[in-house]
């Protein structure tokens, strides 16, 4: 279900100029009905610019005049497209420079608890190069000597729910058995 924008402006222009019960107005504006009644006394948003919701296409007129009509009714709201959350795709992720030398660490680990893992999604994973995933691989990157396996989650490097994701689709005993009889290293 949509929300309005501004719950209390439009509650308070709702008050002013349509004749919906306090009840009808809480409802669609998530309200207490006494903030409602404390709009109407004027007490309750004395510097609050009312919203007109027909204005901005939250609410059209042939509702309001429905819902005037029986008092039992409860406003409906129309669907805005602006206003469902899309998910934002995941790009590229930015890497602070303290973190930027635990990602050998951190493909070590993956490399050596899910030597299945593909390259392209350890890159996905942590945000690094196909060539760096290789070398580590081969055990020819250039500080290999220092480099020691660290989990990428306890690193902040990924989230747990990534890493979990992404090994459900290479062990499928896991989903199975189920996440509790595994356990992590």
């Amino acid at each position: 279900m949509t929300k309005l924008l501004l719950p209390r402006a439009t509650a308070a222009w709702l008050v002013d100029n349509t004749r919906l019960t306090f009840r009808q107005i809480a409802q669609v504006a998530g309200l207490h009905e006494l903030e409602v009644q404390a709009l109407a006394d004027g007490e309750g948003g004395a510097l609050l610019h009312p919203v007109n919701p027909i204005a901005n296409g939250q609410i059209t007129s042939e509702e309001i005049a429905r819902c005037e009509a029986d008092p039992a009714a409860h406003l409906q709201l129309r669907d805005n497209p602006l206003m469902t959350q899309k998910t934002k795709k995941k790009g590229a992720k930015y890497t602070p420079i303290s973190k930027r030398g635990d990602k050998p660490d951190a493909i070590a680990w993956l490399v050596k608890f899910y030597p299945q893992m593909p390259d392209s999604q350890i890159s996905k994973l942590i945000g690094t190069t196909k060539n760096t995933i290789s070398k580590i691989r081969d055990r020819t990157h250039w500080n290999m000597q220092n480099i020691k396996p660290q989990n990428p989650v306890d690193m902040g490097l990924c989230s747990f729910a990534d890493l979990n994701e992404i090994t459900k689709k290479l062990v499928p005993a896991i989903v199975e058995t189920g996440p509790d009889a595994i356990e992590y290293p």
